[in-house]
């Protein structure tokens, strides 16, 4: 008789999701461009190569419900089924879905950033798992906050007997400041005139003279009602004097 058994081989180390998470955020902060959200139209899969596995992209069909349009293999792994076209609730318990509806819905609306910390229960077959849960909000095509990008990293021994469903334990909402531009984006000011700490440059005619040096020829400095610069040599050589050392 054929085994059938599908053994997979994942990294679920510890410290997974705080890496996945942290190159996820910074690639959208990225796109924003000193917009409030990205768009959809704005993901480019080459620029998240790492987090693919875990990434997914939801709509908001319903206030609170996010459904899944991509996801990656580590979600259908957790599931042990393709999730694309799952409500995203599907991968909670039921005492976490209210949390996580009221998260999903913070961030289309707000627009916010959500992070949640997750457990799964363990039992028979079912080894401890953590993960962490990361939303950030997209503009559709349309001009609609009602997409988002996320990622879902579970960390443990393995993921053991599926389905497995998640509870949250922790979750924090970050309110994004409308319309804040990048700091590249920020007005450059104007350099001042000489102000505050500004060192003034030396008069040209009274720059010291060196140690050791016993005859320095320093040239005048300019007056402002100074009359035309002489042409012939005599006038020329009156224009300098001499400076001697007489220590």
């Amino acid at each position: 008789m054929e085994n059938d058994t599908k053994v997979v081989h994942m990294d679920l180390s510890a410290g997974k999701g705080r890496q996945v998470a942290s190159e996820l955020r910074a690639y959208w902060e990225a796109l924003r461009m000193g917009r409030t959200v990205p768009a959809r139209s704005d993901i480019d899969p080459r620029g998240i190569e790492r987090a693919l596995e875990y990434a997914f992209i939801i709509e908001r069909v319903a206030p609170g419900m996010g459904r899944f349009r991509l996801a990656g293999m580590h979600l259908n792994d957790l599931m042990g089924m393709e999730v694309r076209g799952m409500p995203m609730t599907a991968m909670f318990e039921p005492a976490g879905r209210k949390k996580i509806a009221e998260a999903t819905e913070a961030c289309f609306t707000g627009p916010a950033i959500a992070e949640l910390d997750l457990i799964a229960d363990d039992g028979i077959g079912r080894p401890a798992l953590k993960a962490k849960l990361l939303l950030l909000p997209l503009k559709s095509d349309l001009g609609d906050i009602n997409r988002a990008l996320g990622c879902l990293v579970a960390e443990g021994d393995s993921i053991g007997r599926t389905p497995r469903r998640f509870t949250v334990v922790d979750a924090r909402i970050t309110q994004i400041e409308q319309g804040k531009p990048t700091p590249a984006e920020l007005p450059q000011p104007a350099r001042p005139e000489l102000a505050g700490f500004a060192e003034h440059a030396p008069r040209f005619g009274h720059a010291p003279r060196k140690p050791g040096v016993p005859n320095s020829v320093i040239p005048q400095a300019p007056r402002a009602d100074a009359p035309a610069a002489p042409t012939t040599p005599e006038a020329r050589r009156a224009m300098f004097r001499v400076v001697t050392n007489n220590d």
